[in-house]
């Protein structure tokens, strides 16, 4: 859950999400739901001469197990907070 609550707070940030066939795509997250579907608005591919098809695409919606990566704002990120939580969350699994 601690992916979840991080990515809901970057609501309205502008992502680069890169899937595993290696398209890269550029937008703005819209949503995102508990299993890491990611909604993105307003998006355009990095590499546009080798997916000609994804140029009139302005929204998708991309299943969170076809992601590598997620690339955020370095600004929006603040590590120390995340590196906590997850020590934080690993604590408490390992209490149950």
């Amino acid at each position: 859950m601690l992916f979840y609550s991080f990515f809901k707070s970057l609501v309205g940030k502008e992502v680069v999400v890169e899937l595993k066939n290696d398209l890269s795509i550029c937008g703005t997250l819209h949503s995102v739901d508990q299993f890491l579907n990611i909604k993105l608005t307003d998006i355009n591919v990095t590499d546009p001469d080798k997916y000609p098809h994804m140029l009139s695409v302005k929204n998708c919606f991309i299943r969170g197990s076809v992601v590598r990566y997620v690339q955020l704002p370095a600004d929006e990120c603040d590590t120390q907070l995340l590196q906590d939580a997850a020590r934080k969350e690993s604590a408490q699994n390992k209490n149950r």
